[in-house]
C-alpha cells in the first residue's frame, strides 16, 4: 500500500492525542491524520486549569496546545465537537457520535479520564461542580467572587489547587477530606503535613477524618454540605475532586485487554496490532519500577505519544523516562520525581519550616526511588537523574547540605 494513502485516527484531543498528531507529522508521517475531539475547542493544556487560569492570569490563546492554523498547516483533519462512539476492530473502522465512520490503518486511543463521581443525595444540584475541561474551570471561575464560600470535596492536589485560586480571588474555603490528612493517598505525611499547615495559615479550613452524607440545597442550588457527624458545611459552591476513572469503555467494548485503563506495552500498543492506547486512559509498564500503573500527568502523555509515533513511523524507540509530576499552590512549586514503591526510608535534605526541602524515599539498600521536592528544583532535576541511574545514597550524604546535588547525582 501507498504510504501517503494510510490513515490515522486519534480518537480524542487533548494533551495527548494533540501531541500525537504533531509527533506523527514531526516523525514524517506522511499519510492522513484525523483528530477527534469530544470539546468544542482545539487541544489545550488543562494543569492550568486549577492555577492560572481560575485566578484570570491565562488567557485562551495561552492554554491552547498549538496555535490554530498548526492543524490546517500541518494537514491535519480536527473534528471538534465530535467523539468516537464504536471500534470494528476487523473492518479497521470507527463510528462517529454523528453517524458517519471512518476507517483507519491505525487507531490511537487517546480518551483520556473523567472525574470520579459520588453517588450523594443531592449530587444534581446547580453548584455541584468538577474539574476536568475548560468548561468545568469556567463555571467554578464565575462562582469564585471575594466572600463566596467553596466546599472541596476531596483533598488530593486538585482540590488544593482549586482552593489556592479560590484564596487568592478572596473566597472562604473548606476542604472536606475522608482519610486523616490532606493527600493520604499521593503523598507521605510530612508532605501532608506541610500542605496542610501552609493552607491552614493562609485561611483555609480542612475537615480530616470527614465522611460526607449529603449535598443539601435551596431552590435547586447546592447551599452546604452535610457530614456524617451531623454538621453542615454551608457553600455557595461545591468542587468534588476525588480523583479520576480512565475512559476506556471504548476499548473493552472492542474486546481490548483493559486493567485499571487500556492495558499497552512500551511502545503504547494494545493487544491489537493496529491500535494503540496513550495518557489517562491506559495502564502502561512502569520499568523501573517492574510493574504496570496509570499515570495521570502531562509528561506520561508526552512520552506516550512520542512512544506511538515512533512505532508507527519506524523511528528509534525512546528511552523509558522516569515518572513525575508537579503542583503549584500559592507561592510553592511542588515537583515529584518517581514513585516511591516499596521504600523503607523518607529523608529530609533542607529545612521544611522554610519551606524549601526535598524527600528523598530509599529502599532498604538505599536505591531512591522518588524525590519529592518543595521549591527546590535542583533537588528535582539531581532527584531524576538519581532515580534514573539507580543510584544507592546514604542518609547522612543526602542530609548533608555541603554536598551539592551535582555530587549526589554523578
Amino acid at each position: 500500500m501507498n504510504q501517503d494513502s494510510r490513515h490515522i485516527v486519534i480518537a480524542g484531543a487533548g494533551h495527548a492525542g494533540g501531541s500525537a498528531a504533531a509527533m506523527l507529522r514531526q516523525f514524517g508521517w506522511p499519510g492522513a491524520i484525523t483528530l477527534i475531539g469530544e470539546e468544542p475547542i482545539p487541544p489545550y493544556q488543562r494543569p492550568p486549569l486549577s492555577k492560572a487560569w481560575l485566578k484570570g492570569e491565562a488567557t485562551a490563546e495561552s492554554l491552547a496546545l498549538r496555535p490554530a492554523a498548526f492543524y490546517p498547516d500541518a494537514t491535519i483533519d480536527l473534528r471538534l465537537a465530535t467523539r468516537v462512539t464504536a471500534i470494528d476492530r476487523a473492518a479497521k473502522a470507527v463510528t462517529l457520535s454523528d453517524g458517519g465512520t471512518l476507517r483507519y490503518d491505525y487507531l490511537i486511543l487517546a480518551s483520556g479520564a473523567r472525574a470520579r463521581r459520588l453517588v450523594l443525595p443531592g449530587a444534581g444540584l446547580d453548584g455541584v461542580l468538577e474539574l476536568r475541561s475548560a468548561a468545568d474551570a469556567d463555571r467554578l471561575k464565575a462562582a469564585l467572587r471575594p466572600g463566596a464560600r467553596l466546599a472541596v470535596i476531596g483533598g488530593g492536589y486538585i482540590g488544593l489547587e482549586a482552593a489556592a485560586s479560590a484564596r487568592a480571588l478572596g473566597a472562604e474555603v473548606t476542604i472536606i477530606e475522608r482519610e486523616n490528612r490532606v493527600l493520604a493517598r499521593v503523598a507521605c505525611s510530612i508532605l501532608s503535613d506541610f500542605f496542610q499547615g501552609f493552607h491552614r495559615a493562609r485561611g483555609v479550613t480542612i475537615e480530616v477524618d470527614a465522611q460526607v452524607a449529603a449535598l443539601e440545597g435551596s431552590g435547586g442550588r447546592v447551599a452546604g454540605v452535610r457530614l456524617g457527624d451531623g454538621r453542615l458545611i454551608a457553600c455557595d459552591v461545591a468542587l468534588i475532586g476525588v480523583g479520576a476513572v480512565a475512559n476506556d469503555e471504548l476499548a473493552r467494548d472492542a474486546g481490548l485487554t483493559c486493567l485499571n485503563g487500556i492495558v499497552v506495552d512500551l511502545a503504547a500498543r494494545t493487544d491489537d496490532p493496529a491500535i494503540f492506547a496513550i495518557g489517562d486512559c491506559t495502564s502502561r509498564p512502569l520499568p523501573l519500577y517492574e510493574r504496570i500503573g496509570r499515570l495521570e500527568s502531562v509528561p506520561n502523555a508526552l512520552e506516550q505519544a512520542k512512544q506511538a509515533a515512533a512505532m508507527i513511523c519506524g523511528k528509534p524507540p525512546p528511552t523509558p523516562e522516569v515518572p513525575w509530576f508537579w503542583s503549584d499552590q500559592y507561592d510553592l512549586r511542588l515537583q515529584i520525581a518517581g514513585m516511591p514503591f516499596d521504600t523503607t526510608e523518607i529523608v529530609v535534605r533542607g529545612d521544611v519550616a522554610s519551606g524549601k526541602f526535598a524527600l528523598f524515599h530509599l529502599t532498604a539498600d538505599g536505591t531512591v526511588q522518588a524525590v519529592e521536592a518543595v521549591n527546590a528544583a535542583t533537588e528535582f532535576m539531581g532527584g531524576r537523574r538519581i532515580i534514573a541511574r539507580r543510584k544507592r545514597l546514604t542518609r547522612v550524604r543526602i542530609e548533608d547540605m555541603s554536598v551539592s546535588m551535582q555530587e549526589l547525582a554523578t
